[in-house]
């Protein structure tokens, strides 16, 4: 096995922790040490400072896995010398400066099935079943809609002050179904960084529909970061 068996887990919007249920018992059988953070989703800061805290955690060093949001918040915490490489799973990588409204602005407007209440974005159940996780089960379907974590709505301005995926190896999994952050998009991140890129056919969820493709992706991202 790598020297590399950290692997801690970012989740995006309107998810948590338990989306990585999937990959989470396979990477521990195989020897791996995993950390599944839980983002507040209120600002960038405390997803940051949640990240670290997971950092604070481990022993050696680590791979930073990011979905969707995720993958913002690994790309500024990824600098930290513990960590070995960045894997984006749909996720977005913004440069310094650039924000989630930057990145997906240029690939059209938001879905009318997310919903501003209180300062933060719910998603509806047709939402789910329609953008996030079409090729999930209903069960599935309607278990992330009733757990969902709204992220506030100021995380879609907020720049981003470090862009870690320029010095460290990165690994992207495009979800060739994803109709929540644009494919176009995703291919564009992937080849700006210069990342190696495996494509899925899968909805926003790549980690629950594929798992196995996903699992294969972190295992050679931790043997490759050594």
């Amino acid at each position: 096995m790598s020297n590399v068996i950290n692997i801690i887990l970012v989740h995006g919007f309107w998810a948590d922790a338990s989306c990585y249920s999937e990959i989470i018992p396979t990477l521990l059988a195989e020897g791996y040490e995993v950390i599944a953070v839980q983002n507040s989703l209120t600002s960038l800061e405390e997803d940051i400072a949640a990240t670290k805290r997971a950092l604070d955690r481990i022993e050696g060093k680590c791979i930073l896995v990011g979905h969707s949001w995720g993958g913002f918040v690994i790309t500024n915490v990824g600098h930290d010398e513990r960590v070995a490489g960045l894997v984006y799973i749909a996720a977005l990588a913004p440069d310094v400066g650039e924000s989630m409204m930057d990145l997906m602005s240029k690939y059209g407007s938001p879905s009318p099935h997310f919903q501003e209440q209180n300062g933060f974005i719910w998603i509806s159940k047709a939402g789910v079943d329609e953008v996030l996780a079409h090729d999930l089960s209903e069960e599935r379907r309607t278990l992330i809609h009733a757990t969902q974590t709204p992220p506030s709505v100021s995380l879609t301005a907020v720049k981003a002050t470090f862009a870690a995926w320029k010095d460290k190896p990165s690994w992207y999994i495009l979800a060739t179904d994803d109709k929540a952050v644009p494919i176009d998009l995703q291919r564009e991140l992937a080849q700006r960084m210069n990342a190696k890129t495996v494509a899925v056919r899968s909805s926003h969820f790549p980690m629950i529909s594929c798992p196995k493709d996903v699992l294969e992706v972190i295992r050679n991202a931790a043997a490759g970061s050594q």
